[in-house]
């Protein structure tokens, strides 16, 4: 991972705690899979050796969600990815994932910078420009979880809200989302 001025840089002590160099405090690994959340480039290096850690520590981060249900790869992909370690196809596939997230990241941004461009049968129905704008909401809620490129199409200007804003934000959305259905449904 390359080191620049974006990059954040944690340092891993010998008892094993990380220290977070931009705000001089502990972070555990939740705190670091929020900041590659929020679309920080992070890196994660020994203080005793100076050995990038980085690798080990995502892959860390995927076991324990993984382990907790919030499953995203499936069984066939992970037996596949094993099955690369020890096989010739080991030299192709990290081109071929790279390929296919970056090619999901720009989906992404497309489909974002698009939405309000495509024609809706609807558009004249009392309170559709409501509903869009809380879609496009909804969505911009939704892709801030898929990297930069979900999250550089649809910020706004300034600095994203703090964690307990987008969470009232969502829950804002959810309940004029569940409103808008209603009156849906009495049309």
């Amino acid at each position: 991972m390359a080191k620049d001025s974006d990059t954040l840089l944690i340092k891993r002590y010998a008892s094993r705690r990380l220290y977070n160099t931009e705000t001089s405090d502990y972070v555990t690994l939740d705190d670091i899979a929020g900041f590659i959340r929020d679309g920080r480039e992070v890196q994660i290096i020994d203080l005793k050796s100076g050995d990038d850690l980085t690798r080990q520590y995502l892959l860390q981060i995927i076991a324990e969600h993984e382990s907790r249900g919030e499953s995203v790869l499936p069984i066939d992909v992970l037996t596949d990815l094993v099955r690369s370690y020890t096989t010739q196809a080991q030299s192709v596939v990290p081109q071929f994932l790279a390929a296919s997230f970056e090619m999901l990241r720009e989906g992404q941004s497309k489909m974002m910078e698009n939405i309000g461009q495509i024609p809706n049968p609807m558009a004249g129905m009392p309170g559709f420009e409501a509903m869009q704008a809380q879609q496009q909401a909804f969505l911009k809620a939704m892709m801030q979880g898929w990297g930069n490129a979900g999250s550089e199409a649809v910020q706004d200007e300034g600095e994203a809200p703090a964690k307990a804003d987008k969470e009232a934000e969502l829950d804002a959305i959810k309940k004029q989302l569940a409103e808008l259905q209603a009156k849906l449904s009495g049309l």
